[in-house]
């Protein structure tokens, strides 16, 4: 991808980001209609691992860190992740290096795999209706 092309694209992810921030911030997806309801949950009856995180960053974002967790715990966890992948990789753009320099923990295959059975598990978790495995679940 052209140097051109992935810096703008980090431009829009970061105002995306700064969108979609105020926008949760603003508006509690409790008491908003325009938010999107999980199709999954809808049809299905059972939690997605998605399920309660446009509750939780609502959550999130007006500091009530243990009501977000109780909403969406993996995407607590996922964040700093996720933030500190995206700074890595701007910062591998701007340095001009490969992408081979990022840390083993965005590079390698199993550690990717790993997230992904843990995403999968807290899936699976979340919708088994016995304690503790329902504390998972968000809480309406």
């Amino acid at each position: 991808m052209a140097p051109a092309l992935r810096l703008f694209l980090y431009w829009m992810v970061a105002a995306i980001a700064i969108a979609v921030a105020f926008l949760y911030y603003e508006f509690n997806p409790v008491e908003h209609a325009f938010f999107p309801p999980c199709l999954f949950r809808q049809y299905t009856g059972l939690h997605c691992p998605g399920c309660g995180a446009q509750r939780a960053l609502h959550q999130l974002l007006h500091g009530n860190i243990r009501e977000a967790f109780r909403y969406n715990a993996l995407l607590l966890l996922m964040i700093p992740y996720v933030s500190l992948g995206f700074v890595l990789s701007v910062r591998t753009h701007f340095r001009g290096t490969g992408y081979e320099t990022m840390p083993q923990a965005y590079s390698n295959p199993r550690i990717i795999i790993g997230i992904l059975i843990v995403i999968c598990l807290f899936w699976i978790f979340r919708n088994i209706p016995v304690e503790p495995f329902s504390w998972l679940a968000p809480h309406d």
